[in-house]
Order: C-alpha cells, then structure tokens, then sequence
C-alpha cells in the first residue's frame, strides 16, 4: 500500500472517532466535542488534499486509491450531513431537504456505477470539475454548521453545496448515459 493511499485509510478509520464526538457532544459542558469533531473534520479535509496531492506528484495512483479516496471523502461528508441534521444537540443544522439531496445525489452515482461496471464489466472513476466543486462546498458547508456560524452564512454555504451537487449529479448522470448509449450501439453494431 502507498503512502496516498495509506492517508486515505487514515480518513476513513478517523470517521467513527467524528461521528462518537458528535453524538456524544452536549452544549455547553461537552463544547469541547464539538472542536474535536471540527478538528477530525479538518484533518480530513487536509488529508484529502494531501493524498491527492502526493499520488499525483509521485506518480502513486492506483486502482485502490481510486476507490479509497472518494469512499474516505463520501464516508466522512455523508456522515456530517446526517449528524449534522439529525442530532438536536446543535441549535444550527442542516435543513432535513439538504442531506436528501446530498445523499440522493451519492445514492444515484453509486447506482449508475454498478450498472455500468455490470454491463462493461470495468469502471473508470475519475472526478470531475463539478464533482470537485461540490465536495469543496459540502466540506465548507460542514465546518460553517459545526462551528455554529451564523444562520445566513451557513444557508448561504449549503445553498451553494446543494447548486454544485444537483449540477454534478446531472453531470455524473449524463456521462454515465453517454457510457451506456456507447455500449449499446456498439454491441447493435457488432451484431449486424
């Protein structure tokens, strides 16, 4: 295993430590779980660059890397979202329609993966712009909700998450559309 991919191990086994200190937070005598639940987000956050970073510049990209990265990423924001709209602790959260389109959106690409990779019997993950754009403001939306930040920069925050993600979800959506129709004519075209 390389060191990228090692730091993409390190995100996902940080997850239950961010979700125990969210559950367990109680305002105000526990306000110390909320900073270390922003603290285990933020090194996150960091990690997701720094792999990324270091497999490009050492030339360390490999199929596990290419799941890892994106699972470490979905685990850690999925996770946020729910805990960060469930739990009554927090006197700001996320709206209950945000967290259905986040995980709508994660729920469909994960479904359109396993459709293409049963039909082609290979996939090709690789983010794109949009879906870069939309993890950058889920996180930003993230770290605005635990650190309690007022409620108009935190609605503008996750209505700018929310735009990115409906528009990388089409995104996604279309390519995978555009994969299947090549599939299909080329299979009508080998058959004639």
């Amino acid at each position: 295993m390389n060191f990228a991919n090692k730091i993409s191990t390190f995100r996902i086994l940080s997850v239950p430590f961010f979700i125990a200190s969210l559950i367990y937070y109680h305002h105000p005598e526990r306000e110390y779980l909320r900073f270390l639940a922003l603290g285990i987000f933020m090194l996150g956050v960091i990690s997701d660059a720094v792999d990324g970073y270091i497999a490009r510049k050492a030339k360390q990209i490999s199929k596990a890397g290419l799941v890892l990265d994106p699972l470490g990423d979905k685990l850690l924001l999925i996770s946020a979202f729910i805990c960060l709209t469930l739990l009554r602790e927090f006197p700001l959260r996320f709206p209950i329609w945000v967290l259905f389109i986040v995980i709508s959106r994660d729920a469909i690409i994960m479904l359109g993966a396993v459709v293409i990779y049963m039909v082609k019997q290979d996939i090709d993950i690789h983010p794109t712009k949009w879906g870069k754009l939309t993890t950058t403001f889920q996180m930003c939306s993230v770290i605005i909700v635990l650190l309690q930040s007022p409620r108009m920069v935190a609605q503008f925050f996750w209505w700018l998450a929310v735009v990115f993600t409906v528009i990388s979800g089409m995104d996604y959506i279309r390519k995978g559309f555009r994969i299947l129709y090549a599939l299909d004519n080329s299979g009508a075209r080998n058959n004639h």
